[in-house]
């Protein structure tokens, strides 16, 4: 009787968020047609297009993507959105389709939010499709990511990321293409600047990575990639603010410009599922060199570590969320004309999710260092709901030295299983650090 009471609140409020951005979206539609060019009314017809489309749309049965590797593979216990949809509305899936024993998966989640590093209110549109290339039992999930957003007014967004496992997992073929249209505040380099000394800085940005690596031994890849960070029409918002002057670094802080370079690449990855990651580990390498040979504006080279552990503690109930989680990344470049806004940032981790609690783009230095730990359980014995509590540090070289100055943020969230046989949850999550806070939805856990 809760959970269907809850399933039904949870329905209303997805509703009333996208009913409200519907009408907000009517009254700002009319200023922008009055105030920006028949090109930028294409790119926002087409993006209003993406974030709503997939809201008229159902899940699959929860059968069309099943667990793997370190997953539980006995969901018989479990209970998901899927199954509470089928008994309060009696909702029939069409039977997913199968070729040669491939299914997809697709799950959606269109919600009214916040975008990263936003000012305001955003429309937020999450879809991923999940397949398996080869042998469950030997290939992992490849997956797609598509979350269009748009905040009412210049920001919005259009990034797609990919994953694609190859059978036995011989391959692994990486992707992450992004259209921005992205003004969002800065505070130089460092932290000398207060969380009330922002500017705000206005830019168009394109990203084109694509690796593929090859396995050389059991979850152990190596291999090569391409990378493009293409930023225009870069300018303060301010007219009587130079970013120049602002950030104290010369180069990319005005006009546009161009990071076009190679990277070797080296991954280890025990998880099986990265969607919800169970016992396992991970680690990533990237080295990127960037030559004005293939495009760039100087010559620049950069790294980036990631390592992520996961220690299970409770392992007589492995059908039961009880893990401990750790985070911690390395990103620096080895040279002093990167580009202002290629620099390592706070919340611009390849995937977007560190930081939580902190303002995206809060913290930019040469180099960065951040730390992450979070404790999942489950709240519900059929793992319906759950909760999560986390803290993470980083720290910054700019004005002071690495490891000189420490930014710590804070926050909890819940957690509702979306669908039992990926593991997959919708989150929503609080965090806060000196001077903000705010409320982020996810689908999937952070890492």
């Amino acid at each position: 009787m809760f959970e269907g009471v809850l399933l039904l609140y949870f329905f209303k409020l997805v509703v009333a968020a996208n009913f409200i951005c519907s009408i907000t979206l009517d009254k700002y539609w009319l200023n922008y047609c009055t105030t920006r060019s028949t090109g930028f009314h294409m790119i926002k017809y087409i993006l209003l297009l993406f974030l709503l489309l997939p809201a008229a749309l159902f899940a699959q049965s929860t059968s069309g993507m099943m667990p793997q590797g370190n997953i539980v593979k006995d969901t018989a216990n479990q209970t998901d959105l899927i199954d509470l949809a089928k008994d309060l509305f009696r909702i029939k899936p069409g039977k997913v389709r199968e070729q040669k024993g491939k299914r997809v998966y697709f799950s959606i989640l269109p919600v009214g939010g916040s975008a990263p590093g936003g000012n305001g209110r955003a429309l937020i549109t999450s879809t991923t499709a999940g397949m398996y290339l080869g042998d469950r039992s030997t290939t992992n999930i490849s997956s797609v990511t598509f979350a269009p957003y748009w905040n009412f007014g210049k920001r919005f967004g259009l990034p797609l990321r990919s994953s694609v496992w190859l059978p036995d997992n011989t391959w692994v073929i990486q992707g992450d293409i992004r259209f921005l249209h992205y003004p969002q505040y800065t505070w130089g380099l460092g932290s000398d600047h207060s969380y009330d000394q922002k500017t705000l800085v206005d830019y168009n940005y394109v990203r084109f990575y694509q690796s593929a690596l090859k396995k050389i031994e059991p979850y152990l890849f190596a291999g090569f990639g391409y990378n493009l960070d293409y930023h225009t029409s870069i300018k303060n918002d301010d007219p009587t603010v130079s970013l120049k002057d602002y950030t104290g670094y010369a180069y990319g802080t005005g006009g546009s410009s161009v990071s076009s370079g190679v990277s070797l690449n080296l991954l280890y990855d025990s998880r099986g599922n990265s969607i919800n990651p169970l016992p396992g580990a991970y680690a990533n390498v990237v080295y990127r060199i960037n030559p004005t040979f293939l495009g760039s504006s100087n010559n620049w080279h950069s790294l980036y570590v990631d390592v992520r552990k996961y220690f299970p503690l409770n392992t007589s109930k492995p059908s039961q969320q009880n893990t401990f989680a750790v985070w911690s990344y390395l990103w620096t470049v080895l040279d002093s004309k990167a580009p202002y806004l290629d620099l390592p940032s706070i919340g611009w981790d390849p995937y977007n999710r560190s930081g939580r609690g902190i303002d995206q783009n809060r913290y930019r230095g040469k180099t960065l260092f951040y730390f992450e730990g979070e404790y999942r359980r489950d709240i519900t014995e059929n793992g319906l709901l759950g909760f999560v509590v986390f803290t993470n540090v980083n720290s910054v070289s700019g004005s002071s030295s690495l490891f000189t100055s420490w930014h710590p943020a804070a926050g909890t969230g819940l957690r509702l299983k979306f669908n039992k046989g990926s593991n997959t949850n919708i989150g929503m999550d609080y965090g806060f650090s000196k001077g903000y806070n705010a409320i982020m939805f996810s689908l999937g856990e952070a890492f």
